[in-house]
């Protein structure tokens, strides 16, 4: 199989399920609170909303954080016997939702479930003095789902259920803007049939391919598809394992996770070297690149607007497409378990997803697997 790319422009036309991007995503975590706490000071979040007790939740505690236009929901359970725990105890933290913004969420149900999405919840409208918001979801791999969000007759924070959340500690933000992407990692030859269950239950195209001659090393492999909807608003490549010397990242993925699920999150920025340089003053801890990476790099890459040392200094790897270039870099994982990490990336015209950084990134991977015995 070659790396192929599909054309350049989705069209919308008859687009059955308009989304308009990525409304927020939920993280089930083992201690709400502290992990706002951390996701704040580190990544320079603020407060937004809360749902709890207080306001009448029983069950469960959720801390609502934002940048920008960067949303995430951190919940975590309060009660025994509860399902979030007992996705806590089986996955660790993790993402649990990816909800995505659309005008009519009954028809986005509609639509997908009779395509055979798998109902995770019926259209359900939630009130309050601020208005409404109506929400529908199904399942997608392991047990992540996508919500669909429909706010706009809803004026007030984020939801109904939640509460304003206001605090004296706001760090300042690092520069995160939004969602440029979230990766999965399924099972052994699961990501035909979920290429699949995106192009006929959500109408998306799969836009990008690579074989294990495109993500590989001496010792491991991968195979990934990108899928974005028509709009190009919301993309998700899937992984999957292949074969390989030994243990690949997306195989110690689905081992410690125990299960199909989100790999990372990919966060856009309009200045990687300064978003970059405050993360890593906050605690972040970034994969380290071979210095030599940066002997050739611009040989290969052309002309760029940044200084090169920065971006050495710093480990931001480069790569061009037809349309212009990308800075990326990712964080080592987020949790003990090494599973959820994030990717930093800001787009000088390009679409693409850095293909020419696969080998270096690769070997970064397999260099912090090693150091854990998982290779």
């Amino acid at each position: 199989m070659e790396t192929k790319t599909a054309p350049d422009k989705l069209t919308t036309e008859k687009d059955f399920l308009p989304l308009h991007g990525t409304d927020y995503i939920e993280f089930y975590v083992g201690n709400a609170k502290q992990a706002a706490h951390f996701y704040k000071t580190a990544f320079g979040f603020q407060s937004l909303a809360y749902a709890g007790p207080e306001t009448g939740v029983m069950d469960r505690a959720s801390y609502v954080i934002r940048q920008h236009k960067l949303t995430f929901m951190l919940t975590t359970p309060i009660r025994k016997d509860n399902p979030i725990a007992d996705h806590i105890y089986k996955h660790g933290d993790g993402v649990k939702v990816l909800a995505l913004k659309v005008d009519d969420a009954k028809s986005a149900f509609d639509e997908t479930t009779k395509r055979g999405g798998k109902s995770y919840m019926e259209p359900t409208t939630l009130k309050d003095d601020d208005g409404e918001v109506v929400l529908s979801g199904i399942h997608t791999y392991g047990d992540t789902v996508h919500l669909f969000v429909e706010r706009g007759n809803y004026n007030g924070v984020f939801m109904p259920g939640f509460k304003e959340w206001k605090t004296d500690y706001n760090p300042t933000p690092t520069g995160l803007l939004y969602v440029d992407h979230c990766v999965g990692n399924v099972g052994w030859n699961q990501m035909n049939p979920w290429v699949s269950f995106y192009e006929k239950v959500m109408g998306f195209k799969n836009i990008l391919s690579f074989d294990d001659k495109d993500i590989s090393t001496e010792y491991s492999a991968l195979m990934s598809k990108v899928m974005s909807n028509g709009n190009g608003f919301v993309k998700f490549p899937i992984n999957e394992p292949a074969e390989g010397k030994k243990k690949s990242q997306v195989e110690e993925y689905l081992e410690f996770y125990n299960g199909e699920g989100v790999q990372h999150v990919a966060i856009a920025t309009k200045d990687i070297v300064a978003t970059v340089t405050e993360l890593q003053k906050r605690g972040i801890e970034f994969l380290k690149i071979p210095e030599n990476y940066y002997d050739t790099i611009l040989d290969r890459v052309g002309k760029i607007d940044e200084d090169l040392e920065p971006l050495k200094q710093l480990g931001i790897l480069i790569d061009r497409d037809d349309e212009g270039y990308l800075l990326q870099i990712f964080s080592k994982p987020l949790e003990d378990r090494p599973t959820l990490f994030f990717e930093i990336i800001q787009r000088k015209g390009a679409k693409s997803f850095g293909k020419g950084n696969f080998k270096a990134l690769f070997e970064a991977l397999e260099r912090e697997q090693d150091a854990r015995g998982n290779l």
